[in-house]
């Protein structure tokens, strides 16, 4: 006979995985972001470029809902991207009343850099790790990537 879960009372198995996910993810984040510091450039700024460079130009409002802050934020990280030439504001080629954010060439570069610099620090760690449990990793990444993938 299959038991059904309620709703209410989620499986402590799963709650605990979770809560060490979380917490993992956030540590693993930090120490990564650490590498940030060499660009000069503050956590904020370098999330926004990277919705840019990822994501392609988009409006201050777009960005700021895809960085989950408020326009005026955003409208303050966008200036210090444009003052450091990292961002630029382009009007839209469909709707020239509408402008658009849009990394520079320079933003770019400094962003690859960074990334860059972020996983070569990540590698440094798994070099530590036995092929077995860097297999594991492997596995691990890909499951988390269809997890993502399908989150609504």
């Amino acid at each position: 006979m299959t038991k059904f879960k309620h709703k209410n009372k989620p499986d402590p198995s799963r709650v605990e995985i979770a809560n060490r996910l979380h917490s993992a993810a956030i540590h693993l984040l930090r120490r990564v972001r650490k590498q940030d510091t060499a660009n000069g450039e503050g956590p904020a700024r370098l999330s926004a470029l990277s919705v840019l460079v990822f994501g392609g130009p988009m409006t201050l409002g777009q960005l700021a809902a895809a960085e989950q802050v408020r326009p005026p934020t955003m409208s303050r990280i966008v200036v210090g991207l444009e003052r450091s030439g990292l961002a630029q504001r382009v009007l839209d080629p469909n709707d020239a009343r509408r402008i658009r954010i849009s990394p520079t060439g320079r933003g770019v570069q400094l962003l690859q850099r960074a990334r860059k610099r972020r996983i070569e620090a990540l590698m440094r760690q798994m070099e530590l790790l036995g092929n077995k449990k860097l297999e594991t990793i492997r596995k691990a990444v890909k499951v988390l990537e269809k997890m993502l993938s399908n989150w609504k």
